[in-house]
């Protein structure tokens, strides 16, 4: 029995120590260990029932690690079993997780009913890691039914998580009229409810306006979802408050999608979304992991620093000559 094949049955045992081993094997760099990585999610059975997926995005310090501490503590408490994947940024000595989510979510690390896991984005563009889908589709087969998925932070960039949840939040802190200006446009469309945090103490009236600037702009914007209005709630992930009103408005959003049988929709169109995303990165893989195309990469970025050349007729020529090798390959193989 493979390394895979093995964690796999330890996983649908909710194995929890499985479960770490598992997600540090897929997420591993290491050629060794893709065969093994690749049996593992072979074998892996899927849930008669897949989790509740929950995105949670917002700009640094908008206290979104606070937030699910909160909100997971009363998860737990109602009887779910949660997981929460922490994608935090990644270091450039060491490629590991910087901020280490576990500190900032003591009670959470601590509960036997909760796993928590912090991934490095590894630059990963949309605040996520690359093997983030992977990682929760393990989470669900070992048995939790509420996934939350916290992301770097806020940015042009990050729309990706959207593609793999069920609901969007965007958590913003009482100087949201400052932020909104620097938040892109896309993110506040995709966001299925919007979180007002720290509205306690001398923030309380900031937080308000703040919940009135959202309501404004995005009463201006098409949402995502059908006959859904986007609403905007006043929280202190601190304090408790607003938190139990927060996840009814996520689990009426979850039954909203339900009824109008959109959660199929949604699933289908994450994985075409997964199956286009691991398309692009198994073939840049299979690209710069060429030493002769290596050093054609290394030309055409010199030609382009220079100026000499523009980087999407750089690219052009990169691709040409990938395809040119992969032909020659093929030859030799038939």
């Amino acid at each position: 029995m493979s390394v895979g094949e093995a964690l796999a049955q330890a996983i649908e045992k909710k194995d929890r120590r499985a479960l770490a081993q598992a997600i540090t094997l897929v997420e591993s760099a290491q050629p060794a260990h893709r065969a093994d990585a690749d049996a593992l999610m072979a074998h892996l059975k899927s849930p008669p029932e897949t989790a509740f997926r929950i995105g949670i995005t917002g700009p640094p310090g908008a206290g979104k690690s606070t937030l699910i501490e909160a909100m997971g503590q009363r998860l737990i408490g109602e009887g779910h079993r949660l997981a929460v994947l922490t994608i935090d940024p990644s270091s450039r000595i060491s490629g590991g997780s910087i901020l280490g989510d576990k500190t900032r979510m003591p009670t959470l690390s601590a509960d036997p009913k909760a796993f928590v896991r912090p991934s490095p984005s590894s630059g990963i563009e949309g605040g996520v890691s690359r093997h983030t889908q992977e990682a929760i589709l393990l989470c669900e087969a070992c048995g939790f039914d509420r996934v939350l998925v916290e992301t770097v932070g806020v940015g042009q960039s990050e729309l990706r998580v959207a593609q793999m949840t069920d609901v969007f939040v965007l958590l913003l802190a009482p100087s949201a009229g400052d932020e909104l200006q620097g938040i892109k446009r896309g993110v506040m469309e995709l966001a299925d409810v919007i979180l007002i945090n720290k509205s306690d103490g001398d923030l309380r009236a900031a937080a308000q306006r703040a919940a009135a600037e959202c309501l404004a702009s995005t009463g201006l914007m098409k949402t995502q979802t059908p006959d859904w209005t986007v609403p905007v709630l006043n929280i202190s992930a601190l304090e408790g408050d607003g938190i139990a009103q927060a996840l009814s408005e996520l689990e009426r959003f979850h039954q909203h999608l339900k009824d109008r049988g959109l959660i199929d929709l949604r699933r289908r169109h994450q994985a075409s979304e997964a199956l286009t995303t691991s398309i692009q990165e198994a073939l840049y893989d299979a690209a710069t992991g060429d030493p002769n195309l290596n050093r054609e990469l290394d030309q055409v970025r010199k030609l382009v620093l220079s100026g000499n050349l523009t980087p999407r007729l750089a690219a052009a020529r990169f691709v040409d000559q990938f395809t040119a090798r992969m032909g020659k390959s093929n030859d030799r193989t038939t």
